[in-house]
């Protein structure tokens, strides 16, 4: 059964970027939400193998919520996503447990590469 993915960015577009290169790759995304308070509800109704969660987002951002993920969840495999220039919020991300981070624009080699790594 392919891997269930929620995919967690606050631009729609964004969201069908990375859905359609998981998708082509046999990922099955389950899910998305535009900001951190969604993520961290559907993470409780979905139990996805892996969320993508961009860090800048309105009412929660991504690190708050993969905190919060990783409350209900300490196997949450998570990837974040960030813009160029986020190198402290990535730092950030990566000691409250995220498993790597991609840079948008998204590259689909690498983000393959961080799903395949993270899914080990």
């Amino acid at each position: 059964m392919a891997q269930k993915v929620l995919i967690v960015d606050d631009a729609a577009f964004m969201r069908m970027m990375i859905k359609d290169i998981l998708e082509k790759n046999g990922y099955n995304v389950v899910g998305e939400a535009e900001n951190g308070s969604i993520a961290v509800e559907k993470y409780k109704e979905l139990t996805p193998d892996l969320v993508t969660m961009d860090i800048t987002m309105p009412e929660k951002d991504g690190i708050q919520a993969l905190k919060e993920i990783k409350e209900i969840d300490p196997n949450a495999t998570i990837i974040m996503c960030s813009a160029m220039g986020q190198q402290a919020m990535v730092i950030d991300a990566i000691q409250a447990g995220a498993k790597d981070f991609i840079v948008k624009p998204f590259q689909a080699d690498r983000v393959m590469e961080a799903v395949s790594k993270a899914l080990a």
